[in-house]
């Protein structure tokens, strides 16, 4: 991250802790990501005439390999081990201990879950919707009241990730600058609240609707459309190269040309890669100079401005594109919204990843004692966190590499479905290049600058 090491309290307390003493020369860094990702751009116009991507492509898994994957026991164990993990750290939340540094909950929602859930969907697909608790409690819930499981009444098309953009960035604000955030109390209370709110839409819209509302079980499945394993449209299992997830749904029945993309796919994905962005910006000294990190308003005012930002400079752009291609301007950016997720992939794992690897040790501590009665159930009550484990150097790799591979995949995604659209395709492509070395300079320079 972009400071140096910290603590738990200050950790939870200031959103995203890790390590900043990087030995790196932030300019030459930012310069070198720019011109990567510009490269790789003028490699693709190059290299890359036709469209390579395509949503059915990839080699079946083994059958038997197939067959333990979609086994239903593996889907109910996994239902069941998530329904108690969920209770069980709702249960710490409200009767273990009050203080943040030694109430596992704060650590398990923020480290554990949230980051964790990342690396999960992308190497595994997506597992949320699998175990979600929360399908297991609707399923309880639609028995006991005799409500069908399609609900009440059907879910809106038009809504598509619209809800799903909302939670998460209810989410990324709790996270990023509401008061007390850490609290024990605060988070158990919170995930009941979200836990009854999801139930009760999902009651009257049915279980689609945790597919696109329920912000968690939406995030992890569009992180699972970069996972080297995939599901054909026939529903087999195959592997094959993560960026073709990212064609679903851009194909028309007749696979010539392109859709009209997903509603609120753009904004998603605009949410989580603005809100890391703002996490940088907030590391950097000019931030913690002329703001007051306390302030809620100037963090809500600064974390609206990102997504903000990030959202703007992509419509634009897409817009631009439009125009030069002869195309629907209102339509294009809906088009290519989910090639903004390698991207949003790459932000979280540069601003994450010594967060998880170093702080994330903290949940295993504190599980060993979730009541703070002096047990030792794991062996690791009493232990300290290893900030080994994240060196200095391994910390600057990952975080350059990760939003600079997350921009080239994002680019030639992009690259690859404009190939499938009449005419210009080169010239169209020149604004979103233009803004993909944008946000790598961009995001390099708030993740360096601390």
């Amino acid at each position: 991250m972009t400071g140096c090491v910290t603590g738990g309290a200050h950790v939870l307390a200031h959103g995203l802790g890790g390590r900043t003493d990087l030995p790196l020369d932030a300019v030459a860094a930012i310069a070198g990501g720019g011109i990567a990702v510009a490269a790789s751009f003028a490699a693709l116009t190059a290299a890359w005439k036709r469209p390579r991507l395509h949503p059915d492509a990839g080699r079946p898994l083994p059958a038997a390999l197939a067959r333990v994957l979609d086994a239903p026991a593996l889907t109910l164990a996994g239902r069941l081990l998530a329904l108690a993990a969920a209770v069980f750290v709702v249960a710490v939340a409200l009767a273990g201990p009050p203080a943040e540094t030694e109430n596992l909950a704060p650590w398990a929602l923020f480290v554990t879950f949230w980051v964790g859930l990342v690396p999960a969907s992308v190497l595994l697909g997506p597992v949320w919707r699998r175990v979600n608790p929360l399908r297991t409690l609707h399923a309880a819930l639609w028995r006991a009241t005799r409500t069908p499981p399609s609900g009440r009444r059907p879910l809106p098309a038009r809504l598509g990730y619209w809800p799903a953009a909302a939670w998460l960035t209810g989410f990324v604000w709790l996270e990023l600058v509401a008061p007390n955030r850490s609290d024990p109390r605060v988070v158990g209370t919170l995930v009941l609240a979200y836990a009854a709110a999801n139930l009760a839409l999902a009651w009257w819209f049915g279980r689609d609707w945790f597919t696109r509302g329920d912000g968690f079980e939406a995030y992890s499945s569009l992180m699972a459309r970069l996972c080297p394993i995939g599901r054909r449209r026939d529903g087999t299992l195959v592997w094959r190269t993560p960026l073709t997830g990212l064609m679903t749904g851009t194909e028309t029945r007749a696979g010539a040309g392109i859709g009209a993309g997903e509603p609120g796919l753009a904004a998603t994905a605009c949410v989580l890669i603005g809100s890391t962005g703002f996490d940088g910006v907030t590391r950097t000294t000019y931030w913690r100079d002329n703001v007051d990190p306390s302030s809620v308003a100037a963090g809500t005012l600064g974390l609206a401005a990102a997504v903000a930002a990030v959202a703007a400079a992509y419509i634009a752009a897409l817009r631009l594109s439009a125009r030069l291609t002869g195309q629907d301007p209102a339509a294009l950016p809906g088009r290519f919204a989910a090639t903004l997720l390698p991207i949003a992939l790459g932000y979280t794992l540069a601003h994450y990843f010594s967060f998880f690897v170093l702080e994330g040790q903290t949940t295993f501590i504190l599980a060993s004692d979730p009541f703070g009665t002096g047990a030792d159930l794991l062996g690791s009550t009493g232990n300290r966190v290893d900030y080994d484990l994240a060196g200095p150097t391994l910390t600057a790799q990952v975080q350059v590499n990760a939003i600079v591979l997350g921009h080239i995949a994002g680019t030639v995604a992009a690259h690859d479905l404009a190939l499938r659209a009449p005419g210009g395709a080169l010239r169209g492509q020149l604004p979103v290049a233009a803004v993909m070395v944008a946000l790598t300079c961009a995001g390099l320079f708030a993740l360096l600058s601390g």
